[in-house]
């Protein structure tokens, strides 16, 4: 379900990349990404909520209350999750390889690592390769930024907005990298977004939170929340103020950039064939709609049912009462495909499957269930379940 094409990101100001093969866990495979910021710049953060967080989440954690940004700098290939004091000291010799690079604090450093989790991380593959990454940073190589931070994904992940603020244009570009151990929990994956607008960290910080709800937090793909999960936006100030008040511009922009993202990680699943949106309405609050949707979302029995293209709405059912939400059997209302299948607590009367299942058979799942207690509504997107994702994750350290 990968995109035809990669969308052409432009150059934001103030943000220049740059990738290189490390070798951390494969050879001949790029693997390490550095961006370097303008002097300026600010950060938001959110962060897995994990209870076993890798050592990057714990540096940028640390960090986040300063809001300050020099440097980005991301592997694939190894977590540096579970790690120990090794993790800790892979951390800091990451960070001082940067500072060396770039001239900067180790405070305006951030860090995200991707990959398998409980093994140490040779952060001397990471030292010897930054001297050569900083002296190649540029304006361009998106598309490079993309592929560097994947692990099991089968396509790079890319989005970019344009919105004018007060007659001058600004920018947002964003990568992302997710495909399995997929849960809504903060990010469930990693995420980076760059814009050249000037935005006050503590705005920032809203603004992302406020997307990050919208989009990252709702997709899943098997349930699992990640040790590692990361998502940052960094904004560097050469572009038009963004204030609180208009920014109701910019943030329509950003969540517009960020689901777009979201969307793509689900579309990339473990194994997926099929892309399923799933829209609660009629919940007793927008959180509760969201619970029942990831109720759904996150069920075997529908996802397995749909991998099979089977009009099986009966577990759809089984999924929204089992969500521990308030839920009334009478009022609750189930379609799929736009077909109404239940409503008053029973199958509707001359129900006929022929069109649900020709809807079944089709790439894109809509499932819509209204549950008739109050105005709480949410979307989630998820994806089928396939053998595929036991073939991947069977053997996904070898």
């Amino acid at each position: 379900m990968a995109p035809k094409s990669l969308p052409e990101l432009p150059p934001i100001a103030g943000v220049r990349l740059a990738t290189a093969q490390a070798g951390i866990k494969y050879r001949d495979r790029t693997d390490l990404l550095l961006a370097e910021f303008a002097p300026g710049t600010t950060v938001a953060g959110v962060f897995t909520r994990s209870k076993a967080p890798s050592a990057p989440v714990d540096w940028c954690r640390a960090a986040l209350p300063s809001g300050r940004a020099r440097a980005l700098l991301v592997n694939s290939g190894n977590a540096n999750a579970f790690t120990g004091r090794r993790g800790v000291e892979a951390v800091g010799a990451s960070v001082k390889a940067v500072t060396v690079a770039l001239s900067c604090s180790p405070a305006e450093v951030w860090l995200a690592s991707t990959g398998v989790i409980g093994e140490p991380l040779d952060a001397r593959k990471i030292e010897a390769a930054l001297p050569a990454l900083a002296k190649a940073l540029g304006a361009d190589g998106w598309e490079p930024a993309a592929r560097a931070i994947m692990t099991t994904d089968t396509f790079p992940k890319a989005a970019t907005r344009s919105v004018a603020l007060g007659g001058k244009k600004v920018t947002i570009n964003g990568i992302a990298k997710g495909s399995g151990m997929i849960a809504p929990d903060m990010a469930t994956m990693l995420a980076f977004v760059f814009t050249d607008a000037k935005i006050a960290a503590p705005l920032l910080q809203q603004l992302l939170q406020q997307s990050n709800a919208k989009s990252f937090n709702a997709i899943t793909v098997d349930g699992d929340t990640s040790t590692s999960d990361t998502a940052l936006l960094f904004a560097t100030g050469q572009g038009a103020e963004v204030t609180q008040k208009d920014a109701g511009a910019f943030a329509a922009a950003l969540d517009g950039l960020m689901i777009e993202l979201a969307r793509l990680v689900a579309k990339d699943g473990e194994g997926a064939q099929k892309f399923i949106t799933i829209e609660v309405s009629g919940a007793e609050s927008d959180e509760a709609a969201r619970r029942i949707g990831l109720s759904i979302a996150n069920s075997p029995l529908v996802k397995t049912a749909i991998a099979g293209e089977d009009a099986n709405w009966g577990r759809i059912v089984m999924a929204v009462g089992k969500s521990g939400e308030k839920v009334e059997r009478d009022t609750l209302r189930v379609l799929i495909g736009g077909v109404l299948i239940a409503e008053n607590g029973e199958r509707v009367e001359g129900y006929d499957e022929a069109p649900v299942a020709a809807h079944m058979r089709t790439r894109d799942i809509a499932i819509a269930v209204d549950i008739g207690l109050g105005k709480g509504r949410a979307t989630v997107w998820t994806c089928d379940l396939t053998h595929g994702y036991i073939d991947i994750n069977a053997d996904y350290r070898s």
